[in-house]
C-alpha cells in the first residue's frame, strides 16, 4: 500500500521519467520513422493503462480533496437517501446507479477510466498514428492530475468535452455535448466558447478579446466576480468560487489575487496559436475552432482571476492548452528537426506541471 502522502509524488515522477525518456528519444529518432511510431504506440497504451490503474484504483480519502464528499454522498444513497435532482443530472444518476448495484471503489474507477480513456480516443481520431503526442501533453499538464482525483466530475466533464468536438455526425457531437453540461454545468464555460467560435470563425477577433480582458480585469479589480454572480446564473459552487473563501485542497497552493504566473502559463497557449496561424499561415478548420474556444474561456477566466478558487476556472480553459500547443506540430511539417521541436515543448509543459505540483508544494 502507497502512503497516500506519496501518490502524487510519485505520479509526478513516473510523468519526469516517461518525459525525460521521450524528449531524449525525440533527438535520436524521426517523428514519421515507423520504428518510433510503433514503439510510441506501445509506449502509449501502457501509460493510458498506467494512469487509468493508477488514478482509478486509489484509496478513498479525503487526501483526494472532492472524492471524500463524493464518497459521503454516495454512502447516503446506499443508506437509502433520495436521488438529488437538483445537483448535475448525468453525473448524479452514476452515483445514484453505483450505490445501489455496485460499489464505490468501482464508481471511482468508472470515474478515472471516463476521464482517461475519452483522452485517448480523442486524440486517435485526431492524429491516427501520431496520437501518444497529444496524448501525453495532456496527461502532463498542469491540473490533469488533479482534476482525475480532486475536481472528478469537473475532469470527467472536460474529457467528454473532448470527445464530443472529434465527433465526425453532428448528432454524436450534440449528444455528448448534452452529457458534457449533465457531468457538470460550469462546461457552459467552453461549450459556449465552441458554439461562439464554430459559427464565428474570424480568429482574429478572439486574440483581441483575450488581450482586452488583461486590463480590464487590471481596471475593475473584484468588479466581474460581482457581475457573474449578479446575473442569476450561479449556483452555490459559483458562489463559494467568487464569494465565501474556505480553500479546499486543490492540489496547488491557492493565492487570491492577479496570477501572473497562470496567465504567463495560459499566454504560452495563446502564443502558439497566433504564431502557427498567422505566421506559419496554419489554416485547419478543427484548430480555429479550438483556439477560439480556449480564447474565450480563458478570457472570462482573466476576467475573474482574482477569485478564490481562480484555478477551477482556468481549468475551464486549460485543459484544452496541451492540444492547442500541439496540434499543428502532429499535422504539418514546420521545422527541420520537428520532433526535437515537439519534445522541447512537451518538457516546457511538464516542467511547469512539475514545478507547481512538486517542488513549489
Amino acid at each position: 500500500m502507497i502512503p497516500l502522502q506519496y501518490y502524487s509524488i510519485l505520479y509526478f515522477q513516473f510523468l519526469l521519467i516517461v518525459v525525460l525518456v521521450v524528449f531524449i528519444q525525440c533527438f535520436q529518432t524521426e517523428l514519421t520513422a515507423s520504428e518510433n511510431l510503433k514503439s510510441k504506440k506501445a509506449f502509449g497504451f501502457f501509460i493510458l493503462i498506467f494512469i487509468t490503474l493508477y488514478m482509478g484504483l486509489r484509496p478513498i480519502s479525503a487526501a483526494f480533496g472532492d472524492m471524500i464528499i463524493y464518497y459521503y454522498e454516495f454512502t447516503n444513497y446506499v443508506n437509502g437517501a433520495p436521488f438529488d435532482s437538483k445537483k448535475d443530472f448525468l453525473f448524479e444518476c452514476m452515483k445514484y446507479f453505483f450505490a445501489n448495484f455496485l460499489s464505490a471503489e468501482i464508481f471511482f474507477f468508472t470515474c478515472s477510466f471516463l476521464y482517461v480513456f475519452p483522452l485517448y480516443w480523442a486524440t486517435k481520431k485526431l492524429f491516427k498514428d501520431y496520437w501518444f503526442y497529444c496524448f501525453l501533453m495532456l496527461v502532463a499538464s498542469f491540473s490533469f492530475w488533479v482534476y482525475g482525483v480532486n475536481g472528478i466530475r469537473n475532469g470527467l466533464a472536460t474529457s467528454l468535452f473532448f470527445y464530443a468536438i472529434t465527433r465526425d455526425k453532428l448528432s454524436s457531437k450534440v449528444l455528448f455535448i448534452l452529457f458534457t453540461l449533465m457531468v457538470h454545468k460550469s462546461m457552459l464555460v467552453p461549450v459556449g466558447a465552441y458554439v461562439v467560435a464554430s459559427n464565428y470563425t474570424t480568429i482574429k477577433m478572439y486574440f483581441y478579446f483575450w488581450l482586452l480582458t488583461i486590463p480590464l480585469s487590471l481596471a475593475l479589480g473584484g468588479f466581474w466576480e460581482g457581475f457573474f454572480l449578479n446575473l442569476g446564473f450561479g449556483d452555490e459552487k459559483l458562489d463559494a468560487y467568487l464569494g465565501q473563501f474556505d480553500q479546499a485542497s486543490e492540489g496547488v497552493v491557492l493565492t487570491v489575487g492577479f496570477r501572473w504566473d497562470f496567465l504567463l502559463y495560459s499566454a504560452s497557449g495563446v502564443f502558439a496559436a497566433w504564431y502557427f496561424i498567422f505566421k506559419k499561415k496554419f489554416n485547419d478548420l478543427f484548430y480555429t475552432k479550438l483556439v477560439g474556444t480556449f480564447l474565450i474561456a480563458n478570457g472570462f477566466w482573466v476576467l475573474v482571476i482574482r477569485a478564490n478558487y481562480s484555478n477551477r476556472f482556468a481549468f475551464l480553459s486549460w485543459f484544452m492548452l496541451g492540444m492547442v500547443l500541439v496540434y499543428p506540430l502532429l499535422k504539418r511539417k514546420f521545422f527541420e528537426n520537428q520532433h526535437v521541436v515537439i519534445g522541447l515543448i512537451l518538457l516546457a509543459n511538464f516542467a511547469f506541471s512539475y514545478l507547481l505540483n512538486i517542488l513549489l508544494v
